[in-house]
């Protein structure tokens, strides 16, 4: 069945979802929004969109120092009462988003804080990279891909973008199968209040000196005997 921009919407409106987590279930659930809803409810997303509308003003500046004090990170990362923010399940949420930032190293938090001129840039260097290689297939004896699907291309690359910069939308290091921002979901069902990542800062011991680079994912996560 296909996914149109209607029935997520609809979806959206019933759960309080955000428009990635419905449209992804509406996907897993071939269209059918009944399944689609009971999914989201299962994830704890429907409840975490229903909760973040609340003032998260409380929380965490958590620190995470890599082992030689090569990396270091300081996040700020808020739920709505003291109470909570003092609790063992919140306070390893906080450790686990400082540790994704030092191992991963997001330029930004979400897409809505890449400037539009970053994403303008990148169009342009995909879109004639896409063109080199439709120029490959000409030579090659291959038929040309449309202009269309050139679009597409950009757009998919424009995507892996924002998964690969933006910490919300990273793959989690303790886990391949969720994102960021489904772990806080999951945290904010079990929880029960607004869990949100205001800021973040990230340091590497001699940053834009030319060096020798290491796998950072791989130290972080030794540490921790993950």
């Amino acid at each position: 069945m296909a996914i149109t921009a209607a029935l997520v919407k609809e979806l959206r409106d019933m759960t309080g979802a955000g428009m990635m987590d419905a449209k992804k279930a509406l996907v897993e659930t071939d269209g059918n929004i009944e399944k689609a809803v009971d999914l989201l409810r299962e994830k704890g997303l429907a409840a975490a969109a229903k909760k973040a509308g609340r003032i998260a003003a409380e929380g965490v500046v958590q620190s995470y120092i890599h082992a030689g004090g090569r990396i270091g990170v300081l996040v700020e990362v808020n739920c709505e009462t003291d109470f909570v923010a003092k609790t063992d399940d919140f306070q390893n949420l906080a450790r686990d988003i400082a540790m994704q930032i030092a191992a991963v190293n997001p330029t930004y938090l979400n897409r809505e804080e890449v400037p539009a001129e970053v994403i303008e840039h990148e169009k342009q260097v995909l879109l004639e990279q896409a063109k080199v290689e439709a120029e490959e297939d000409v030579k090659a004896g291959r038929k040309p891909k449309p202009e269309a699907v050139l679009e597409k291309m950009v757009a998919g690359r424009i995507e892996k973008f924002y998964k690969e910069n933006c910490l919300l939308e990273q793959v989690f290091i303790k886990d391949s199968d969720k994102t960021v921002t489904d772990v806080i979901n999951e945290s904010i069902a079990k929880i029960g209040e607004n869990i949100n990542v205001r800021r973040f800062v990230r340091y590497g011991l001699g940053e834009g000196i030319e060096k020798r680079q290491d796998d950072f994912v791989a130290e972080v996560m030794a540490s921790v005997g993950k």
